[in-house]
């Protein structure tokens, strides 16, 4: 047969970093585990953003700990079937995060734009009901992902350049034609990211054309900054990403292998470990008791400046 020279692929490699010296994987690992336990003990429980902070912490949970444990105990073998598993939850958490900054964005959108509305048309069941819409519709295009790729034959490299496995990592490694699996998983991706971005942007021109209509400048910053969280984390997660995804499919755009793995976890790991900060920094007692740390560390400091005075000037001295 044609596969006769070839053995078939049981087993997938994680590289992490290809291009990291062995000297530096044990701070590299370190970061990443305490972007890991950032993600998980610091997301706040807000409504809508609870269903962002359970979609970070699994897809940290899902990501981080094999590719942690590829430095701490050089351990970057992941079982073929494990590796699919993992391919399925990276794509799967990966939409689910995009309906849900569809569903933060439709919440400012109503709040500024038509805050009379507001209550009337986004009540408690409105959400509960969205959010459980978002976690079902995005399973089955991920799903299918999955199904496609997994009876292609993998008879040649195992090495997955990534931190984790990936539809673009996997399929690549397959001993056939990529394009007829390549090409749908891009034109879903791209659903999936520019549709929700498209409502985004439209609700966020829409917002800023709202809050320059208000008079008094005090209500205008206050207005804006309850949409300069999601802002910053829509940034973080759709740039870098649909950047890796024009480059991974030959649109003219090229990376090596560091710098794409680099702006992988850019988008990958950077909102989820940075949402706590943003929305925790953001509530008045949390405000509040920075204020009274600052304050006590400002104490502490003249109280030292003092005894140094009056030690250095004490006679004998």
């Amino acid at each position: 047969s044609s596969q006769g020279n070839h053995s078939i692929v049981t087993e997938f490699i994680l590289t992490g970093f290809p291009g990291l010296h062995p000297a530096y994987q044990g701070i590299v690992s370190a970061v990443l585990f305490l972007v890991y336990v950032l993600t998980v003990t610091g997301n706040p429980m807000y409504y809508i953003i609870l269903n962002l902070s359970a979609c970070d912490i699994l897809f940290s949970t899902t990501t981080l700990p094999k590719i942690i444990s590829r430095y701490w105990f050089q351990s970057g073998n992941i079982s073929f079937t494990a590796c699919f598993v993992q391919m399925y939850f990276v794509h799967y958490l990966g939409t689910v995060n995009s309906l849900i900054l569809f569903l933060m964005a439709l919440d400012r959108y109503l709040a500024i734009c038509h805050p009379f509305r507001y209550p009337l048309v986004l009540k408690n069941s409105t959400i509960l009901i969205l959010s459980i819409t978002a976690w079902v519709t995005a399973s089955a295009p991920c799903l299918m992902l999955v199904i496609r790729a997994y009876p292609l034959p993998y008879c040649a490299s195992n090495i997955i350049n990534n931190c984790y496995c990936d539809h673009v990592g996997i399929t690549t490694l397959a001993c056939t034609d990529r394009t007829p699996y390549g090409f749908p998983a891009f034109v879903l991706a791209m659903v999936m990211l520019l549709g929700p971005l498209a409502f985004i942007l439209f609700s966020y021109c829409s917002i800023i054309r709202a809050v320059f209509k208000i008079a008094n400048v005090q209500s205008r910053i206050k207005s804006l900054s309850t949409c300069s969280p999601q802002l910053i984390i829509i940034s973080l997660y759709y740039l870098p990403r649909c950047c890796v995804y024009l480059a991974s499919n030959g649109f003219g755009i090229k990376f090596s292998d560091d710098v794409r793995i680099v702006i992988i976890m850019l988008y990958s790991l950077c909102p989820p470990m940075i949402n706590p900060l943003i929305y925790c920094l953001r509530a008045k007692d949390m405000r509040e008791s920075f204020i009274f740390i600052k304050k006590l560390i400002t104490l502490n400091i003249k109280y030292i400046s003092i005894i140094k005075i009056v030690y250095f000037k004490s006679p004998g001295k």
